[in-house]
C-alpha cells in the first residue's frame, strides 16, 4: 500500500514538472542583423499583423492601447506599446519583445494571456520581430496607464496559463514546407502568423484554444455573435468555388465578384489588407486555396410545414417591398458590389446571425483605395418587426435553390441591438 502510495506521488510530481516544462518552456534566438530600413519594414509588418485592431482604442492614439477585448472568460484590455518608459514598452529590448511575440512572456516573465496571440506570432521570423520592434520604438512616445484584465475565477488566476500553454502551446518559427514553393510559403507564413486568421476562422474549445482539428473550418466568434466564414476548400461553406483573384480582390477592395466583407472583416480590411502588397495578397490567396476540404458535418433543413409555407410567403412579400430592387427578383444582385443571394452559402449558415445582423443594421464594405465609395445596405430594423425580419431572413435561405433552416422572431431579436467594445 505504501509503495502504490509513493509510487503515485512520484507519478504526479513527474506530471507537475512536465506540465510546468511544457508550459514554460521558450526559444532563445539572438537577433537578426539589420538589413535596409527596419522601420518601414516593421511598419509594414505591423499593418499585416493589424496590430492597430487591439492596441488603439475607438477615437484614441494610434497603439496607446486601452481596446476592450471581450472573451467568455472576461474582459483583457490591450496594452500601451508605444515607447513610453512608463507605460508602454520604451524599456523593452529586442529581446524582450521577441520573447512576448514568440514565446508569450512579457519583459518581466509574466505569462500573457492568448488573446494576444501568440500562439500565431510564434510562427513570426526573428528578423520580422526585429524589424516591428524598431518600428514600434520609433512612434512617439504616449503616456497611458495599461488597465488590468477583468476575468472572473479561476481565469484571473495567471499562474494556471501553465497549464494552458503545457495543453495548447508549442513555440516555433514557421518551417517552410520544400515540397511547395516560394508563393505558396510566403502566402502560409502570412496567414498562420502575422495575419493570426486562425483566430477567428478557427473553432474554440471550452478554454479558448484552437487545437482542434477544424482549422480554419469556419467559427462563431462568440463576444462578437458573428460568424467567420470557412477559409478551406469546400465548395458550398468555403472557397473551393472562389478562384485566387477574387480573394485577392476581396482583400485588397473588400468587394469581389463572389461576396463582399462586413462585420468584424471589414475592419481587417480597411486597417490591413488593403495595404498589402499584391504579391503578398496573392501569395495568401494561393496558399488557402490549397487547402483540403474541412471537415464539416452534412446539414438537412426540416422540412417546410403549413406554419413555414405561411412565413415565407409573407417574406416573399417584404422580400419584394424593401429587397429585390438591389438584390433582384431572382436573387442574382449586382456583384461586384451587391452581392448575389442566390447559391450564396453564407446567407445559409446553421447559425443565420450574419444575415439578420445584415437586414438589421444594414452595412457596408470598408472604404478602401480600390473602392472609396462603397455602396451599402440600409438598416431595416427600424421598420420590420421581429417576426418580419426573420420572415425575410427565411424567405432567403429558401429561395433560388437554398436550402436552410427557418428562423425565428426570437432568434432575430436577440442581434436587434448593435454590441458595441
Amino acid at each position: 500500500m505504501r509503495k502504490a502510495g509513493l509510487l503515485a506521488v512520484i507519478v504526479l510530481a513527474a506530471l507537475l514538472a512536465l506540465t510546468a516544462w511544457l508550459g514554460l518552456r521558450e526559444d532563445k534566438v539572438p537577433a537578426s542583423p539589420g538589413d535596409g530600413d527596419l522601420v518601414a519594414r516593421g511598419a509594414y509588418l505591423a499593418r499585416a499583423g493589424d496590430c492597430q485592431a487591439c492596441h488603439t482604442a475607438r477615437g484614441g492614439i494610434l497603439f496607446a492601447g486601452g481596446r476592450a477585448i471581450r472573451t467568455p472568460f472576461g474582459t483583457i484590455h490591450a496594452p500601451n506599446i508605444t515607447p513610453d518608459k512608463e507605460t508602454g514598452i520604451g524599456r523593452w529590448s529586442a529581446d524582450d519583445f521577441w520573447n512576448a511575440l514568440h514565446n508569450g512572456k512579457g519583459r518581466d516573465g509574466k505569462l500573457l494571456y492568448p488573446a494576444f496571440p501568440y500562439p500565431n506570432y510564434t510562427r513570426v521570423t526573428r528578423a520580422d520581430a526585429d524589424a516591428l520592434h524598431a518600428y514600434f520604438m520609433s512612434l512617439q512616445p504616449v503616456r497611458q496607464q495599461n488597465r488590468e484584465p477583468e476575468l472572473r475565477f479561476p481565469f484571473n488566476q495567471r499562474a494556471l496559463l501553465v497549464v494552458w500553454r503545457a495543453l495548447y502551446f508549442r513555440p516555433g518559427v514557421y518551417a517552410e514546407q520544400p515540397q511547395q514553393n516560394g508563393e505558396w510559403n510566403r502566402g502560409a507564413y502570412l496567414v498562420q502568423g502575422l495575419g493570426h486568421c486562425s483566430a477567428c476562422h478557427t473553432p474554440r474549445n471550452a478554454l479558448g484554444a484552437t487545437s482542434n482539428g477544424r482549422e480554419l473550418g469556419g467559427a462563431m466568434i462568440p463576444m462578437l455573435d458573428w460568424h467567420a466564414a470557412s477559409l478551406t476548400g469546400e465548395r458550398e461553406a468555403g472557397l473551393g468555388n472562389w478562384d485566387v483573384q477574387q480573394l485577392v480582390d476581396l482583400m485588397k477592395t473588400g468587394i469581389s465578384a463572389r461576396g463582399v466583407v462586413s462585420g468584424p472583416m471589414s475592419e481587417v480590411v480597411r486597417e490591413s489588407t488593403q495595404h498589402l502588397e499584391d504579391a503578398d495578397l496573392r501569395a495568401m490567396a494561393v496558399y488557402l486555396k490549397s487547402l483540403p476540404k474541412a471537415d464539416v458535418p452534412a446539414r438537412d433543413a426540416p422540412p417546410l410545414d403549413a406554419e413555414s409555407q405561411r412565413i415565407l410567403k409573407l417574406g416573399a412579400a417584404l422580400y419584394e417591398k424593401h429587397c429585390a430592387d438591389c438584390h433582384k427578383a431572382e436573387g442574382s444582385g449586382e456583384p461586384p458590389h451587391i452581392p448575389p443571394l442566390a447559391g450564396n452559402h453564407a446567407v445559409m449558415l446553421d447559425a443565420p446571425v450574419n444575415t439578420i445582423r445584415a437586414v438589421m443594421h444594414g452595412g457596408y464594405p470598408p472604404s478602401t483605395q480600390g473602392n472609396p465609395r462603397p455602396y451599402g445596405m440600409p438598416p431595416f430594423g427600424n421598420v420590420l418587426s421581429d417576426d418580419e425580419v426573420a420572415a425575410v431572413v427565411s424567405f432567403v435561405r429558401n429561395s433560388w435553390g437554398n436550402r436552410a433552416s427557418m428562423v425565428s422572431g426570437q432568434q432575430a431579436n436577440r442581434y436587434r441591438t448593435v454590441q458595441v467594445d
